[in-house]
């Protein structure tokens, strides 16, 4: 087999990979002897996610290194993996379900970037959870569960969490209407849709710590509803009632469109799920302008697929999700022209 062939290539990155693995598992886990079965996996559109089980007095026990790609490939608008680790410790003490970090990756190491962390067992693939069978009697749970939880993240003390940015949802819109101009295409939609938000922009409030992408997708879902809330690198201080607004953009809902949060559940179960928690009321109009703002956010993010792919990103799905900025515009007339911002056919589910 040539040198260059990726099948050679991809297999030698494998070893090294477990290599370097065995050496942190003797360095860090007590009574560690290797580890066995390192496997890439498919999930994870912008980290490495390995799969492997660790060693230790005979008995294997399955771990996950969530890394940079490549180690060293560190994202510009991530929190960074190390920052990433440290939300999931300041969840797991606040009784958000989170994968236990085993161990952050140091330079002495010879990884790059990444952390290890406990293996959970569950689905994240969107399509699946809202109708495979297994997760029938999950479903009408999930999106008070959900509720549940963002009022728990959103109660972290600052104090607790590491730093990280604070966004004002002026900046954010502001952020996002420079992404759009970068485009350098109009989309009289989502022109629109600039000009609506633009006079309904909620006042500052009082920084909670956001997690930035939590929808389905992101949430690891077993027989009795959510194990672990995944992919923190998105995370910031701002307004909370931003999480509530993105679980319910159409695109989480993959394909079931009735269901408004995440295709699983209804709007009123995900406030009465906060409003338990929180001891506080969810501010409709509020949640409602980061919906259309998470709808919009997200056909930009497609827009600029076309940029990357023209500039020489190889990834097919990258350009193939360019297509659906299309899709958003037909979202976002819908979402205008109903009061609630519910219902309605669109064309398809999201991915990312």
């Amino acid at each position: 087999m040539a040198a260059d062939d990726p099948a050679s290539a991809a297999k030698s990155a494998g070893e090294a990979l477990a290599e370097g693995l065995a050496g942190v598992a003797r360095r860090h886990f007590g009574a560690a002897s290797g580890v066995a079965n390192v496997t890439r996996m498919t999930a994870g559109a912008t980290q490495e996610i390995w799969r492997f089980e660790l060693t230790q007095d005979g008995v294997a026990t399955p771990l996950i290194l969530r890394r940079a790609p490549g180690g060293e490939r560190v994202s510009a608008t991530a929190i960074g993996l190390e920052t990433e680790a440290e939300l999931l410790r300041a969840a797991a003490a606040a009784h958000v379900p989170a994968p236990a970090v085993r161990h952050v990756l140091t330079p002495e190491d010879g990884l790059g970037h990444g952390f290890i962390m406990q293996f959970v067992e569950g689905e994240t693939l969107g399509g699946r959870i809202v109708r495979d069978p297994r997760f029938a009697a999950a479903r009408p749970k999930l999106a008070r569960q959900c509720g549940e939880i963002l009022a728990r993240i959103h109660a972290i003390p600052a104090a607790s969490a590491p730093t990280l940015k604070n966004a004002t949802p002026a900046e954010l819109l502001a952020q996002w209407r420079a992404s759009y101009e970068a485009t350098a295409w109009p989309r009289p939609v989502f022109d629109l849709t600039f000009a609506w938000l633009a006079a309904r922009v909620p006042p500052p409030s009082a920084p909670r710590l956001v997690h930035g992408d939590f929808r389905n997708g992101n949430l690891m879902i077993g027989p009795d509803g959510v194990v672990a809330v995944l992919d923190w690198e998105l995370a910031h201080f701002g307004d909370p009632m931003e999480d509530l607004g993105w679980i319910c953009v159409n695109p989480w809902r993959f394909g079931m469109v009735d269901k408004p949060v995440g295709g699983f559940g209804e709007r009123e179960d995900l406030y009465a799920g906060y409003e338990a928690i929180s001891g506080t009321q969810v501010d409709r109009a509020n949640v409602r302008f980061w919906e259309v703002l998470g709808a919009l956010k997200w056909g930009v993010m497609c827009a600029g697929m076309t940029a990357s792919f023209r500039a020489g990103d190889p990834s097919v799905e990258r350009s193939v999700i360019a297509r659906r900025a299309s899709e958003t515009a037909v979202d976002l007339m819908r979402i205008l022209s109903s009061p609630s911002g519910g219902g309605g056919p669109r064309s398809g589910g999201g991915d990312l």
